[in-house]
Order: C-alpha cells, then structure tokens, then sequence
C-alpha cells in the first residue's frame, strides 16, 4: 500500500467523529448560558454543572417570593401591642429591606404610628449581618434590637435580662406554621414577636421533583430557625435545609459533600456568600451582587435571578447528556467502520478476508475512499445535533444509557454499513474508482 492510502486508512479508522464534534458541542453549551443571560468563566464550568448532585439554594428569593410581610404583632406577657409596635418601628426605620418595610407599614395602618426620622433624634442604626443576625437602634438610653429568636435571647442575657418562656412558645408556634417570628427587645427586655409571612413559589415543588428524579439533592439555605425551615422546606419539597444559615455554616456544609464526593452548586450575590462560592464546583454570582461575589464565582447571572441556577444545572446536563449520545454514536460508528473497510481494504493483500467482505465493495481503494468521504459527510450531518443539543429530560442514568445505547449506539452501528455501500455504488457507477 502506498502512504497516501495508509493515511487515508488511518484518518478512516482513529475516531474522528467525536473528536471533530467535541469543540461544537463545548461552544454549543456556552451559547446556551449566553441565551440564558449567563456569562460562564469557563467551558469546564458549564460541564461542572452537568455534573451537579447537590444544589443549594437560598430560601428567600429562590424557593419564596422573597418579600416576606409583617402580618402580625404578638406581644410578650405585661407588654401591649402598640408598644411592640412602636419599638418594632423604631428598629426598622432605616431598614430599606422589604421586611422591614413592611414593619413600619404594619405599625402604621394599625396604631396610626407615623415613620420618625431617626437621625433628627439623634438615633443610631444597627445595621444587620450575618454574624449577628439581629438589627436596631440606638437613642435616648435605649437599645431596640429585633432578629432571631436565639440571636435576641444571647443578647437580652449579656445585658442581665430572661428570655420569657410564653415568647418561645410563640416563636414555635409561628415557625410551625411556616411563617418566620422575628424578635423585638428593649435592652434587657423582650417585647414580643413579629410575625414575617413568606409564600413559596408556585411549581417550584414540581421542579425540586425533577431534579431528585436524576438524582439531584436540593438543599435549601436560610437564617430562619429551625422550625420555620422545616415547614417550608417541607412545602418546597427540598431534601434538606440548613437552618440558622452563616457564612461559616454554609462553607462548612459545602466542604462536608465535597469530601463525600458530591458535586455542589450554589447561588449567592453578597460579600459574605464569597467564601461558600469560592468552595463550590458550580458557583453563580448575582450581576447585582458585591464584587466580592463576582470575582469568587465561576459564573454570573445578568439576570441576577437565583431561581436560574436550576436552568444552569438543566443546560450543563443537555451539554453532557449530548456529548455521551455523539460518543456513543462516534464509537459505535467507528467499529462498524473497521468490519466494513479492514476485510475489504486488505482482502488483496489476506485473501482469507474475502469471507468477511460482508458488504461487498467493489474494490480496496473503493473502501478506503468511500469511508473517507463518509467520515467527512457524517461529521456534517452531526454538527447541527451538536450545536442544537439533545432534548434534555429529567431522567435516570440507568434510562438515559437505555436510550443512548438502542438510538445512538444501534445508529451509530447501522449508519457506516449503509452510507459507505451506497457511495461505493456511487464511486463503482461513476467510474471514478
């Protein structure tokens, strides 16, 4: 054999298939983010998310509506409802989240308490964090402070007071009821409980039972306490919630999969969610977020809309769940391939071979030049399946290798057998071999 017809053979043989669909399919997958107003970092993220098996998910925005309500002022034994209402009021002055709003809103229709301005009283806001879990003020000798039931029970003790029993047992009564208590105290003194209402997205239940479906756990992360992550983690249909949620808790969490082998995505947009980010395999910053947040992600959505990291997780999965079909097609198509031209190719040279010439080409130069072409033709025919990508379906991986293996690998089987006869006919009718 000459060189010309050893390369020829040799181009026919390797698996060039799949090797000259991997870069379609790559790009096809980050177009895909671009669609959904998503810029990945890097190719490897976008397959990372195919790969996901747990995901967790902030609780306010994602699997609630996010604008929780004040509903209701409980007071505490001794105290009146105006008074709660009042301080209540006052700790939520300066705060501009919907919550806090609400408070003021609330305190308002009810006892006609019209908003002050805190700084023309001399007032000081305590801003809320993370580690504190609590916000307030400060004027006139006081110390109004409203947050987590245990976040204001260590506090009311530092400054000498008692947590009254009859308020935990409203706090676990609310929590119970899926609605989030949030504590007042003047000093040393409870006052009572704010009751916050949140509404879990519609179809969202559905959704978590897709994502189980091909074995995803979806855990869902909030600062409530533990009764009132219960409940609506129960609503939501998570499979697990991580209650009482801190910066440190939720890296703690994510190292804890990781070392048992699981691949974790996570959405966040502040400084303080920068550190879990950064731990994550899939990690999608908020385009709203701090910078911090940005710089620590290996994505960003523009949208900033947490409730995207499930469409991420759906695209990463069509882009592994098409490169596994075009395999399974690219080496099924390849060993069809070696019993189709090898018995043909070398039956001059090992006659013994004739009886493995089950398609009957014409000739071994016929053989080599009708797969070359076929190479070239099926690599052709794939790249619109590449770029468009196999329909993604929130199906097991023991169905999805059934189906991969009767469509792409039973196709990929047939196809050379097939297209490599009928140009042989054609190069035979042409005269051209």
């Amino acid at each position: 054999m000459t060189v010309t017809v050893l390369v020829a053979l040799l181009v026919c043989l390797i698996p060039t298939t799949i090797g000259g669909l991997l870069s379609a399919i790559g790009i096809a997958g980050m177009d895909r983010m671009i669609q959904a107003n998503v810029i990945a970092m890097s190719g490897r993220a976008v397959e990372a998310a195919g790969d996901v098996d747990v995901l967790l998910l902030d609780k306010t925005g994602t699997i609630t509506l996010g604008n929780r309500q004040a509903t209701a002022f409980m007071p505490a034994d001794g105290v009146s409802e105006s008074t709660l209402a009042d301080a209540a009021q006052l700790a939520s002055l300066a705060d501009e989240t919907p919550e806090g709003r609400s408070i003021v809103i609330l305190a308002k229709e009810k006892y006609g308490l019209r908003g002050r301005d805190i700084h023309s009283m001399g007032a000081t806001f305590v801003p809320f964090t993370a580690q504190t879990r609590m916000s307030g003020v400060n004027f006139d000798g006081r110390q109004i402070r409203k947050g987590a039931a245990d976040a204001i029970e260590e506090y009311v003790r530092d400054e000498g007071g008692q947590f009254p029993v009859t308020v935990r047992t409203l706090v676990d009564n609310i929590a119970k009821l899926g609605a989030t208590p949030l504590v007042v105290a003047d000093g040393a003194k409870v006052l009572g409980v704010i009751q916050l209402k949140d509404i879990v997205k519609g179809g969202i239940k559905e959704r978590f039972g897709e994502m189980r479906r091909i074995g995803i756990k979806t855990v869902m992360i909030t600062g409530d306490n533990p009764l009132t992550a219960a409940a609506i983690a129960a609503e939501a249909g998570v499979d697990d919630f991580l209650a009482q949620a801190t910066p440190e808790t939720k890296l703690k969490l994510i190292r804890d999969y990781q070392t048992g082998g699981r691949l974790v995505a996570m959405t966040g947009d502040g400084t303080n969610d920068a550190p879990a980010l950064a731990q994550a395999d899939v990690a999608v910053a908020m385009n709203t977020g701090t910078q911090a947040a940005k710089e620590a992600g290996n994505m960003v959505d523009l949208d900033s809309n947490p409730t995207k990291l499930l469409e991420i997780v759906e695209i990463g999965k069509q882009l592994l769940m098409t490169r596994g079909a075009l395999t399974t097609f690219s080496i099924s198509n390849d060993v069809a391939k070696y019993f189709a031209i090898i018995p043909a190719a070398f039956a001059a040279t090992y006659p013994e071979l004739r009886a493995l010439n089950i398609m009957g080409l014409a000739t071994p130069q016929s053989a080599i030049l009708s797969a070359v072409i076929f190479n070239a033709l099926i690599i052709i025919a794939l790249i619109p399946l590449a770029l468009r990508g196999v329909r993604y379906r929130p199906v097991g991986a023991a169905r999805l290798l059934r189906d991969n293996l009767l469509i792409y690998g039973l196709g990929g089987l047939i196809a050379p057998f097939i297209g490599i006869k009928l140009i042989d006919m054609l190069l035979v009718t042409l005269h051209l071999v």
